[in-house]
């Protein structure tokens, strides 16, 4: 809870969670040539060139590190809980790669004539509560005086170089699985306008503050060929991210897309956030939609993700163990969401 007298802490940020993002647009021209101009050594197994999920070092035979790093504004009140999405967020990056986590340093931008210590620190005890689940510490970071709160990780893991999953080796025929129901962005917008009921928050809370660790498991699995969370861009963007680095049409089937309880009805009753319109002006030029398609659902399909789940494209002869596998890690709403086809790099929403 808030601290009587202090600010919602949303009330701080000119935009919350992933919805914080650049639009992928913007990111596009600015990180235009940065691979070229980079050395690239030999061990650098991931980098920049996909957009991928995280950077991926090899050190041996046996280990390979990867890299990353999250941080955003606000997307809650309750410092604890932001404190909890901002960490489960940026260790998903680890999963995603297919590694498990070993470490992680705290991000923390705070205005200090504004909140208070005790806000301050619940923050970061939320964040360290997420890694003690994931059984790594926080092994130090970097602190400053901010205008806007910020918190995030800089996580670390460990992955076996073969089972390194890259956003980039989706193959033709592949089935596509969608680990966790969409609409945070949806829930995080009712709540900004505080029209989001007791019952939202906590599916909202629930799902963004779930590790993806099913991600090692599903990597292991030779039928995986790519792997990556959905996160600020949307369900849209990290499928066509997909479609890009494979160089193939990727179909979603929308009938089949999960959404959290609650969310449809408030996407139609006009809570969407900015960021989905942004994603859609960023890529949308890239994405076939069906006719009859709502703007609505359009927004649904654009929706930024904060902690989303693993999007996973496995051969149909592993779709079996993959589905098993997130049932396993307590992840009941995976779903087969499309699939892969030969075809122009595309989105295709059927």
């Amino acid at each position: 809870m808030t601290v009587a007298g202090e600010p919602r802490l949303t009330s701080l940020s000119h935009g919350g969670g992933c919805g914080c993002k650049i639009a992928p647009g913007v990111l596009s021209e600015i990180l235009q040539g940065s691979a070229a101009r980079m050395p690239i050594p030999p061990q650098l197994l991931v980098g920049i060139e996909t957009a991928d999920d995280a950077a991926v070092y090899q050190l041996n035979d046996e280990q390979a590190l990867v890299a990353t790093t999250d941080f955003f504004m606000p997307i809650v009140d309750d410092p604890y809980d932001f404190g909890r999405i901002a960490a489960t967020n940026a260790i998903s990056d680890v999963y995603a790669m297919g590694g498990r986590p070993i470490l992680s340093l705290a991000i923390v931008g705070m205005p200090v004539n504004v909140l208070s210590t005790a806000t301050i620190g619940r923050i970061l005890q939320g964040g360290e509560s997420v890694c003690r689940a994931a059984g790594i510490p926080v092994a130090g970071g970097h602190t400053i005086d901010c205008v806007e709160p910020i918190y995030g990780l800089v996580a670390l893991g460990l992955v076996h170089p073969a089972q390194v999953r890259r956003n980039a080796g989706a193959r033709a025929g592949d089935a596509l699985v969608l680990g966790k129901p969409l609409g945070v962005g949806v829930l995080s917008a009712a709540l900004k306008k505080q029209a989001l009921d007791a019952a939202g928050y906590e599916r909202m809370i629930a799902t963004t503050t779930r590790l993806n660790t099913p991600g090692a498991d599903l990597a292991a699995l030779e039928g995986v060929h790519a792997l990556t969370d959905v996160t600020g861009f949307g369900l849209a963007g990290h499928a066509l991210e997909l479609a890009r680095g494979a160089g193939l049409t990727v179909a979603l089937d929308w009938n089949q897309v999960p959404f959290l309880e609650g969310v449809a009805q408030l996407a139609a009753d006009g809570f969407i956030t900015g960021a989905s319109g942004r994603n859609w002006a960023g890529y949308g030029a890239d994405v076939s939609l069906p006719g009859g398609f709502t703007d609505t659902q359009r927004a649904l399909l654009t929706d930024p993700q904060t902690s989303g789940g693993l999007l996973v494209s496995c051969s149909r002869d592993a779709l079996p163990r993959v589905l098993s596998v997130f049932r396993e890690h307590g992840f009941g709403d995976a779903a087969v969401v499309g699939e892969v086809l030969e075809g122009p790099t595309r989105l295709v929403v059927r």
